[in-house]
């Protein structure tokens, strides 16, 4: 059944308009998202309505790996991971649900990974009094490639890189896609750390200890307010080679007020903020106008014409604040983190990439 848009929550509306090029780019079909976002009236449908496809890609992981279909079972789990991700990855306000299906999310991307071409490794790094988990891809054919460590963003995990650490992969970079303090798997003992670059150290610390991966020659690459992150380490971390801010902020106090509802509520979680007002006590300290002109590698800045999250000028911004040598791929009709036109920075992001740390 179809839910007249007049009858619609606000919230399931804006998703419906704003979230599928992100969902379909990441992997959700795109039946599933118009048969979800068509036959639900109310925000709190949301996580158990994503999570019913995900268990019908989940069935049909479970029968191909028992009939000895190892890459359908890879492409199936994939998929259900990342629909139970969806499920969850605003659903804040619903804790219990939330961590049910993040629980499914982590299970099911855990029987695609030996099933993917190339496979993918789980690892976790001691961090703290907790752990950092996060998914290793290493390149077919290729010794001790380097590799690019994906920094999420508020609302994104590990699970949702599959497709986002492919155009790496394609050109000889291994892929570390980790869940760092306030996500994914860690969100629930830590909080939001604006001086990321203590945990991504930490994850480059641990690269050193490996012999399947070149550790002088690591790259990041952040998504959203992992544009931050990334870039944010970046200023600090001088083992960083080379830098992918994707439509990230340079001070995320001029945007968190301006945040659509979901968002804000999201961060407000995820910072382990009592109220909306603490919350943006943590995001006056997410800037990076101070610490911009550390950043001496080489960078790679995307935004969006038409982003409603972050507005455009913060990627313009850092573009012109950085040291080293900088690219800005301002892209038109770009909305936020460009899945819209990801054709227009995927590719020659990657290709940048590889350039740098091929080099």
């Amino acid at each position: 059944m179809n839910v007249g848009r007049d009858e619609m929550d606000p919230r399931i509306a804006a998703a419906a308009a704003h979230w599928s090029h992100r969902m379909v780019a990441n992997g959700v079909p795109l039946a599933d998202f118009q048969d979800v976002t068509g036959s639900i009236s109310h925000w709190d449908e949301w996580c158990p309505a994503w999570v019913a496809p995900g268990k019908v890609h989940d069935g049909l992981g479970a029968a191909a790996e028992a009939e000895g279909r190892p890459r359908s079972a890879g492409e199936h789990f994939g998929a259900a991971a990342v629909c139970y991700h969806f499920g969850k990855f605003l659903f804040v306000h619903d804790p219990d649900r939330m961590r049910e299906a993040h629980d499914l999310a982590i299970a099911a991307y855990g029987r695609a990974l030996p099933n993917m071409d190339p496979p993918g490794e789980r690892v976790a790094k001691p961090y703290e009094d907790t752990r950092l988990a996060g998914v290793l891809r290493k390149p077919r054919d290729v010794e001790r490639p380097p590799v690019v460590v994906m920094c999420m963003g508020l609302d994104s995990a590990k699970e949702e890189m599959r497709t986002n650490g492919t155009v790496f992969l394609d050109r000889g970079i291994a892929t570390l896609a980790f869940d760092g303090p306030g996500q994914g798997e860690a969100e629930y003992a830590l909080p939001i750390r604006p001086d990321c670059e203590a945990p991504v150290s930490s994850i480059i610390d641990w690269l050193e200890e490996r012999t399947d991966v070149d550790a002088k020659r690591v790259g990041l690459g952040g998504v959203s307010l992992g544009g931050y992150y990334a870039p944010r380490a970046a200023a600090f971390e001088r083992r960083v080679r080379a830098c992918i801010a994707l439509t990230g902020p340079s001070d995320f106090s001029v945007a968190f007020m301006h945040t659509p509802d979901l968002t804000r509520a999201a961060f407000i979680a995820r910072s382990h903020s009592s109220d909306e007002h603490a919350a943006a006590d943590v995001a006056r300290q997410m800037s990076l106008v101070e610490v911009a002109h550390q950043i001496e590698c080489p960078a790679y800045n995307v935004g969006g014409t038409l982003d409603r999250v972050i507005q455009p000028d913060h990627a313009e911004r850092l573009a012109d604040a950085v040291s080293g040598p900088a690219v800005l791929n301002m892209i038109e009709d770009g909305t936020h983190v460009v899945n819209n036109r990801s054709y227009r920075y995927r590719p020659s992001s990657a290709d940048w990439m590889a350039r740098e740390l091929h080099a």
